[in-house]
């Protein structure tokens, strides 16, 4: 099973870790589409991952070809799928099987958290630190996020292997554009498939 690995930092950073202490984690990539078809480089999502005793991080850093976001200021947004958005389904080792957690955050800053189980989905309102910036000149954009794990988990082994898939959405109708990192295989675009996860482990 594809996996990636989350480095662990020697300290907690005071918000999002520093450019150099990202180098030193592991990167995977992902361009196709939810069925692991349509490659498009031109719209690649790379991420990294770190930890700390306090959080884990994620950073994206995504190529575009045009910007679908919401107007004014960064903020908590629901319904943040509706326009382009990076986002990161996680599920611990002691979660049931169909129950796990959605974080999302778009080129503009706006990010929402969510708690997905069978028939329900419930707002999280984690504080999240989120940072995005986007750089037309080079053709991406890149967001980071903290994720506190007193609240993902009761007891953290980093032993434990969790399970975790990524996901872009970029574009509006009849262009829009889902992309995978590990495919989903269903007939119309569903990211909630928690059977074709994969494997994150901690270093």
């Amino acid at each position: 099973m594809a996996g990636i690995v989350a480095v662990k930092l020697d300290r907690a950073p005071e918000s999002l870790p520093a450019d150099v202490d990202w180098e030193h984690a592991p990167e995977v990539r992902f361009s196709a589409d939810w069925r692991g078809q349509a490659p498009d480089p031109g719209r690649e999502t790379r991420i990294r991952m770190l930890w700390s005793s306090e959080d884990i991080y994620i950073r994206f850093h995504c190529c575009y070809q045009n910007l679908y976001i919401y107007e004014g200021p960064p903020c908590r947004r629901d319904r943040l799928w509706l326009r382009d958005v990076a986002e990161v389904f996680i599920q611990t080792e002691v979660d049931p099987p169909s129950c796990y957690r959605e974080f999302e955050i778009a080129p503009s800053g706006d990010w929402l958290d969510l708690d997905i189980a069978p028939g329900s989905k419930r707002h999280l309102k984690w504080d999240l630190r989120p940072r995005a910036q986007v750089r037309p000149d080079s053709g991406y954009w890149s967001a980071e996020m903290a994720l506190p794990l007193r609240r993902l988990i009761p007891t953290f082994d980093p032993s434990k292997i969790w399970k975790i898939n990524f996901f872009r959405i970029e574009g509006s109708e009849p262009d829009r554009f889902y992309s995978a990192w590990r495919p989903t295989f269903t007939p119309r675009p569903n990211f909630h498939v928690p059977e074709c996860f994969g494997e994150l482990r901690f270093q």
